[in-house]
């Protein structure tokens, strides 16, 4: 009999319990019991074995959801901040004349595919939050790159954002081999893809990767943004704050990289990226319907 069970939510013993993840698969290996984790608050996917998991409780887990939503939480009031601040930055260059046209706003257009389905969801709600249009479709990594090129020739968006989980295997010291890596070759394959059909790094900006993805091998491909630079856990809504930033920052600009990867929760050490434009743009006529 199974102690645990799909779905139930476990920390790792000799890690010292310092993340939580969901069991998403349990397997028989060579007679030792094993689970598939994937990071409840991490883009991270790992294995381990049965014995070394222990059960969280409710209280525990609540509290732990807390914490998440509360870093969440900040990173969306100073989001809002930043843009006011744009906003009114703005208006001091604008002649009177000016500030009496009724503009309307286009921010850039989002497609995000993710290789976990409640992550996806709230991806989706946070851009939704945002203000950021954003279409969004479940698609394991290793099925991104075959699904990408027709999606992104159906939506034709102008940021496409490829994540999901990914580790390197444990024991890997050479971090420069991409066999040492869970998923990072699928995300690179299918940022190759899409470069085959929109080369053009300012045409359609990509952010791809999860916790300790191949970050050099991702940019190599074709990403404008990626991750982990050092290897390192990055948190869910990182590809959400920078996608933020790329639609809300017009297109006669370029987003300052240092800038952008400060509006993450994970920071330096987790995403990384190139000089890019933005891809907001003002409207005129605003209409009345």
């Amino acid at each position: 009999m199974w102690q645990f069970k799909p779905g139930d939510v476990v920390v790792r013993k000799s890690y010292g319990g310092d993340i939580f993840f969901k069991i998403k698969e349990l397997r028989d290996v060579s007679g030792q019991k094993e689970a598939v984790l994937t990071g409840m608050d991490v883009r991270l996917v790992v294995d381990a074995p049965v014995s070394d998991l222990e059960k969280k409780d409710a209280s525990s887990i609540l509290m732990y959801r807390h914490q998440c939503i509360q870093n969440q939480t900040n990173s969306l009031k100073a989001v809002f901040a930043r843009r006011e601040m744009e906003r009114k930055n703005r208006s001091l260059y604008r002649s009177d004349e000016e500030l009496d046209v009724d503009y309307f706003e286009v921010p850039g257009k989002v497609l995000h595919l993710d290789g976990d389905e409640e992550y996806l969801e709230k991806c989706l709600s946070t851009y939704k939050q945002l203000g950021v249009p954003a279409f969004g479709f479940a698609v394991s990594e290793k099925e991104q790159p075959n699904r990408v090129v027709d999606l992104v020739k159906e939506y034709s968006p102008d940021i496409l954002v490829l994540t999901g989980h990914d580790a390197y295997k444990k024991g890997t010291r050479d971090f420069s081999n991409l066999d040492n890596y869970k998923h990072s070759s699928y995300f690179i394959e299918a940022v190759r893809r899409v470069r085959q059909i929109i080369p053009g790094r300012d045409d359609l900006v990509i952010f791809a990767g999860a916790c300790q993805s191949h970050y050099e091998g991702i940019l190599c491909a074709g990403a404008n943004f990626a991750s982990s630079p050092q290897r390192v856990l990055i948190q869910a809504y990182d590809p959400v704050f920078i996608v933020e930033r790329l639609a809300y920052t017009s297109i006669n600009e370029s987003v300052s990289v240092k800038d952008i990867i400060e509006t993450t929760i994970t920071g330096i050490d987790g995403v990384g990226g190139i000089e890019t434009r933005g891809r907001y743009r003002l409207g005129y006529p605003k209409s009345p319907y």
